[in-house]
């Protein structure tokens, strides 16, 4: 059966873990399941980090990348999301798509006979959560048990960052301005994934207390620049900043998926300073995505 990438909580803890294992594996010891076939990576969204981090993933699974923006294929304009995905399948081994609204993924998935991967819609953001968990993982050791903060907007990126947290058994605090919050059914959810616990607040400093990790996200989403002024109000008071970090802990590390906006979400002297590990967050998504793609073509650990 084909396996798609749609969202973290369609894979156990097993699988999460061998995704994970994959990801550090030394190329030199890696099959290259992808050798003489394309991979289509379809971007309605730009992005320089989902791009470049894909890219070298297939190349070093053997693969040829095929960058596609999201006009030359016009999703539903051109032509449907399915005939799209009936006429790709001839060519690549795999879709990608980087999309707006995430049922284009799921449309997509639903008649493709190769693997579709979700590299974000406005519901989810999966190859980030595994970038997040390896970054955690390299760090912080053994994630069970470990508590992880979120701090900002209950959005893609922190509910893929949850769901992973919880198939990973760490606890879970969400520190979301009110209005921004998962409401009670998403708090259900996340629980039954295997989260150890999980806690939503809107005093941010009370819930990083005693957190190995702190994440954070940018307030203004690419295309909401317009309610940037008010955003940054009702986000009043959950810039990540020192003191914050101090009540995490000396040993909490800081942790961002970029672009980050200093001033805003995090302090520069936050985000600049020696308890960040952003750019190994960051250059992990291509570790993260080629260990997610070698699980979906068949590679073992």
């Amino acid at each position: 059966m084909t396996r798609h990438l749609i969202d973290i909580a369609d894979f156990s803890a097993a699988e999460v873990t061998a995704m994970l294992d994959l990801a550090e594996v030394p190329l030199a010891d890696l099959p290259r399941p992808l050798t003489g076939q394309g991979a289509a990576l379809i971007f309605e969204k730009s992005s320089a980090r989902t791009r470049h981090s894909m890219e070298m993933a297939v190349i070093q699974l053997g693969g040829h990348p095929v960058f596609t923006r999201g006009e030359e294929v016009g999703f539903d304009i051109r032509e449907p999301v399915e005939d799209v995905a009936r006429i790709m399948e001839g060519f690549h081994a795999l879709i990608a798509a980087r999309v707006y609204d995430h049922s284009t993924i799921i449309r997509l998935a639903a008649v493709a006979n190769v693997p579709v991967v979700n590299m974000l819609s406005d519901h989810s953001h999966p190859l980030q959560a595994f970038a997040d968990a390896l970054t955690m993982r390299q760090r912080l050791g053994g994630l069970a048990g470990q508590t992880v903060a979120y701090v900002g907007d209950y959005n893609n990126v922190a509910r893929s960052l949850a769901e992973i947290s919880a198939r990973l058994g760490m606890h879970i605090r969400l520190a979301c301005p009110i209005g921004f919050e998962a409401d009670d059914a998403e708090i259900d959810r996340i629980l039954l994934l295997g989260a150890a616990s999980v806690e939503q607040g809107n005093r941010p400093i009370e819930m990083v207390v005693g957190a190995h990790a702190v994440h954070t996200d940018t307030w203004v989403s690419m295309g909401e620049e317009a309610d940037k002024e008010a955003k940054r109000q009702k986000f009043d008071g959950f810039t990540v900043d020192d003191a914050m970090m101090d009540a995490a802990g000396p040993e909490s590390i800081f942790m961002h998926c970029l672009p980050a906006y200093r001033g805003f979400e995090v302090a520069a002297s936050v985000i600049d300073g020696p308890r960040s590990v952003v750019f190994q967050q960051g250059q992990n998504r291509m570790h993260a995505a080629r260990g997610a793609l070698a699980f979906l073509m068949g590679v073992e650990t």
